[in-house]
């Protein structure tokens, strides 16, 4: 019998600006090195967004990077603080936008709340990307009051009946709770909860609440647990998230996923480029290294993917902490590199019995 081949994949790798670059290398560099242990092939190209496009192809957004990653497996980006990512997401279509917030036992210290109210915490946030205010009629005008800007919130039933889909499937997948954000009693005419509702009937295994945004935002500080899944439009989700990063200790922890419907994806941690640390190597690589496990689980890498799930706590465990988790005691403060060497060793180190799965958020 002949051997099977290898999986192949390519990724086009986006760093940005800031500590984008950073990030990016240092999740490529363990990529490559889990892909020679699970036995399968990494190809990377390089693109544009940002500023570096800007000075080099004289548009956020050029279409040599569209051309890219157009037929790829994934895109794993960075961070930019100027155009082209709305216009990356909205070109793509890439309308699921999946947000895991998970504790890390080792770093319950780290939250903003006691250990006990965030033991165990695992909750997922389902953010429509593409569509409602970042992406509704804007701009500057004037009357008779004098200058005025403003952006519309405008979401098609349609838009948000497809996002609402999503967010059921992972809850069917997880415990089976799906909790709506909504602001309806300021925006009755985006009526998220009804067509939610009606998505509904066909996942009669979840059970589906709403609540208002403002009071969500405060039940995930006073009471996260309770919380399974998450749906919000992207305004709402881009605020919600955010939180989160405080729940497990640092927003330098969170990686996200941006789906369209052929299954293609955008990876990228969700902090932004952090221009106080660029370039002094002290950057945390770790959300961006969580967007890539969501990657490897689109693919079906489970086995990858818990591979660095596993390297990943036992470092953590040890005590190793980069900068934004500001070390204290016994623990030890490590720069980027270091980690990615540490990461590196620990992974060729992994027992089969760590390999178990967990909740396979790209699924």
């Amino acid at each position: 019998m002949g051997s099977l081949s290898k999986p192949s994949y390519r990724i086009v790798a986006i760093p940005g600006e800031g500590i984008g670059p950073e990030v990016v290398e240092a999740s490529l560099k363990i990529l490559q090195h889990v892909a020679k242990l699970e036995g399968f092939t990494l190809q990377v190209d390089y693109g544009w967004l940002g500023a570096a496009a800007l000075e080099q192809f004289g548009t956020y957004f050029p279409q040599a990077t569209a051309q890219l990653c157009d037929g790829s497996d994934g895109i794993v980006f960075g961070a930019t603080n100027f155009g082209g990512l709305l216009e990356l997401r909205k070109h793509f279509d890439f309308f699921c936008n999946l947000r895991p917030i998970r504790i890390v036992s080792s770093l319950l210290h780290k939250s903003s709340l006691r250990p006990e109210k965030v033991q165990g915490l695992d909750m997922l946030i389902v953010r429509e990307l593409v569509s409602g205010i970042y992406f509704g009629p804007a701009g500057r005008s004037c009357d008779d009051n004098g200058a005025y800007g403003y952006h519309t919130m405008r979401y098609y039933d349609e838009e948000i009946r497809r996002i609402a889909r999503k967010a059921l499937q992972q809850a069917q997948q997880r415990r089976g709770l799906l909790t709506v954000a909504h602001k309806e009693n300021a925006l009755p005419h985006l009526p998220w909860t009804r067509l939610v509702q009606e998505e509904a009937t066909q996942f009669p295994s979840v059970i589906v609440e709403a609540l208002l945004v403002d009071n969500l935002a405060m039940q995930m500080v006073l009471n996260p647990q309770r919380f399974d899944v998450i749906l919000a439009g992207n305004m709402f989700g881009d605020i919600l998230s955010d939180i989160g990063g405080a729940l497990v200790g640092s927003i330098g922890l969170l990686g996200s996923a941006s789906l369209n419907a052929d299954g293609l994806g955008l990876y990228e941690a969700i902090h932004g480029t952090a221009p106080d640390i660029a370039g002094k190597g002290i950057a945390n690589p770790l959300g961006t290294l969580g967007a890539c496990i969501l990657m490897l689980q689109q693919w079906g890498e489970t086995r990858a993917a818990q591979r660095i799930i596993a390297a990943q706590d036992r470092i953590l465990a040890k005590g190793y902490r980069t900068a934004d988790l500001s070390p204290q005691g016994a623990e030890t403060f490590v720069n980027t590199e270091i980690l990615v060497e540490l990461l590196l060793e620990e992974l060729s180190t992994v027992q089969h019995s760590e390999l178990g799965v967990l909740h396979d958020s790209c699924k």
